[in-house]
C-alpha cells in the first residue's frame, strides 16, 4: 500500500530542480529567531543547519562558500565546536 505513496513524492519531487529542494531543505532546517534560545545548542539541529547551507552553496557552485559551513557542521557533530552567548544578552547573563 505504501507504494503509491511513494510514488507520488517522488513524482512531486521531480517537479522541482536539485536546486530547489537544497533551497526548501535549507529554509526547513533553518533555526528561526523565536527557536534559537531552545536550539541553540542542539548539536543536530546545528549540524542540519549548516549542512543544508552549505549544500546549497555547493549545488551553486560556490565552494569556498560550502566548505567552512561543512566545517561547521562537523564541529557540532564533533563537538569540537559550542554555541556562543547569546548575542542580545551579552556575555553577563549565560543562557
Amino acid at each position: 500500500m505504501s507504494e503509491p505513496t511513494q510514488l507520488l513524492k517522488t513524482d512531486t519531487l521531480n517537479e522541482f530542480t536539485t536546486l530547489e529542494l537544497a533551497q526548501a531543505l535549507m529554509e526547513r532546517l533553518t533555526i528561526t529567531p523565536n527557536d534559537w534560545h531552545r536550539l541553540k545548542s542542539n548539536r543536530q539541529a546545528r549540524a542540519g543547519e549548516q549542512a543544508a547551507a552549505a549544500l546549497l552553496f555547493l549545488l551553486k557552485n560556490q565552494p569556498e562558500e560550502a566548505l567552512p559551513r561543512f566545517n561547521q557542521a562537523s564541529g557540532w557533530l564533533d563537538r569540537s565546536i559550542s554555541a556562543p552567548p547569546c548575542p542580545s544578552h551579552g556575555h553577563n547573563h549565560p543562557h
